[in-house]
């Protein structure tokens, strides 16, 4: 007879996450998860009658983490809304501060939220444990030391191209309000040059182009071989435990493009073990409240959506609801991204065994190396003394949609404004496209898939914290 056990809430995680598992009849593997978002934060209505620009001061403050991210695509939204283009210089200046928030997030969470699972107990005696826990561990791993002065050194960025960070209120619909002079592009520079030395010398212990070259997982994996850098160090881990074989969930990938660099598409399963990859087409996305605590009929595009309360729904788990393209989940984030693009060694990756806890960390990693000198190529397109933003007068009524990658995966927000007020407001965020419950169909969200068929229970190894985290949950922008 199968049992039910509930895990949470997670620490090392943005907002509030708990898990509900049901045991197969020998208590000793999922047979079915429900993942729960179990804090209502009402942003959706709170944005409802104001003014269109009101959402530039008040999106960013849906997370601490990937508020620029929010920034973005509400600027990108309001942009379209107005039908203004950035200029040159504020195309770059605005790629250039989400690039920075992504890029420490990926550093962020390899470090303090998804490493220090390693150094567990369980693991005592496995022949990496002393040297990952010694590196690793909560609050007094080795790493701590190094990976939170470089990282703050790289936020400095965010300072010169933005004022502050988080809630920046310098990305707008016409650009990037903080110019740049000649002076600033080169410290700029200085600290791009220091940040790339802190991967290639500590994250790596290789310079970023090798490890972009790396073909395949045999590569990947001679060369973790004996080197020093913390990479290195997981995947020796990973390789003792399988997780290049855990993980998996549907095979089908979204993203929205970034940095006019990483494409936007959907990658998803073919005839006879192929798969296809079309163009993305946002009428086809949905969202489904079947399981959620609110309110209307089941699905609606965002556009047309709703965020209306429902506490006492019968069958309902969760605040998040279920996002769907074309009616099928799909998977978002830094693997959905370099998919897409066809990155080497993680379509090899994938092919061998899917989207693996391994492949997801991995596609993080990779994205430092990939977009850290394409910041340098951005830093040196600017041209100081141009403009870098536009001015911008917003129609009385209209709809629109602001699409960006965030650091967990495709972000957007819906729009429509009329007597010179928003109407509705949608947001889709990563986490709710990964952490979404069931639909009306019972197909279940990508975490709830990835999660059946791991081993559970008391003496179950954290295993169903490694692929909870290899997909980075921010429970915050989930229910937003």
């Amino acid at each position: 007879m199968s049992r039910r056990i509930v895990l949470g809430p997670f620490n090392r995680v943005e907002g509030d996450l708990e898990l509900s598992l049901d045991l197969a009849a020998d208590g000793r593997s999922v047979a079915a998860a429900r993942v729960n978002s179990p804090l209502f934060r009402g942003f959706e209505q709170i944005l409802v009658g104001r003014q269109p620009l009101d959402a530039l001061a008040i999106v960013p403050r849906i997370c601490g983490i990937c508020s620029v991210a929010q920034s973005a695509a509400a600027a990108q939204a309001l942009a379209q809304l107005a039908g203004v283009t950035p200029p040159p210089n504020g195309q770059l200046a605005q790629r250039l501060v989400q690039a920075t928030e992504n890029l420490a997030d990926h550093l962020t969470h390899f470090y303090l939220f998804f490493m220090p699972d390693f150094a567990h107990p369980a693991y005592a005696g496995r022949p990496w444990h002393a040297a990952v826990a010694g590196r690793f561990r909560a609050g007094s791993g080795s790493a701590v030391g190094e990976v939170l002065p470089a990282r703050a050194r790289f936020f400095h960025l965010t300072g010169f191209l933005a004022g502050r960070w988080p809630h920046t209120l310098a990305l707008q619909p016409g650009g990037s309000t903080k110019a740049m002079s000649s002076a600033e592009r080169i410290r700029l520079l200085a600290i791009l040059r220091e940040f790339r030395a802190f991967l290639e010398q500590t994250l790596f212990a290789d310079t970023l182009e090798a490890v972009l070259a790396l073909p395949d997982a045999d590569a990947l994996q001679a060369w973790a071989a004996g080197r020093a850098g913390d990479l290195p160090l997981f995947l020796r881990a990973a390789a003792d435990l399988g997780l290049e074989r855990v993980g998996s969930a549907y095979e089908r990938y979204l993203s929205c493009g970034a940095y006019e660099l990483l494409p936007a598409g959907i990658r998803q399963p073919g005839a006879a073990g192929t798969f296809t990859v079309d163009r993305l087409e946002t009428q086809k996305i949905s969202e489904d409240i079947r399981h959620a605590w609110l309110t209307g009929p089941d699905a609606l595009p965002p556009a047309q959506g709703e965020t209306l309360v429902d506490a006492d729904k019968a069958d309902a788990y969760t605040w998040c609801k279920a996002p769907r393209y074309a009616d099928q989940p799909a998977e978002t984030g830094a693997l959905a991204r370099q998919l897409l693009a066809g990155q080497p060694l993680l379509c090899d990756l994938v092919a061998r065994h899917g989207a693996s806890v391994t492949a997801r960390v991995v596609a993080r990693l990779l994205e430092l190396a990939l977009i850290v000198p394409q910041m340098e190529d951005w830093l040196r397109a600017i041209v100081p003394g141009e403009a870098f933003c536009l001015p911008v007068e917003l129609p009385d009524s209209g709809e629109a949609c602001g699409l960006v990658e965030a650091a967990r995966g495709s972000l957007g927000h819906w729009l429509s404004v009329r007597r010179g007020h928003l109407e509705r407001y949608q947001i889709i965020a990563p986490t709710t496209w990964n952490f979404s419950p069931r639909d009306r169909h019972d197909q279940p969200g990508p975490l709830e898939h990835a999660l059946v068929g791991l081993p559970a229970g008391p003496e179950a190894p954290p295993t169903v914290q490694h692929v909870v985290r290899s997909f980075d949950p921010c429970m915050v922008c989930t229910v937003h």
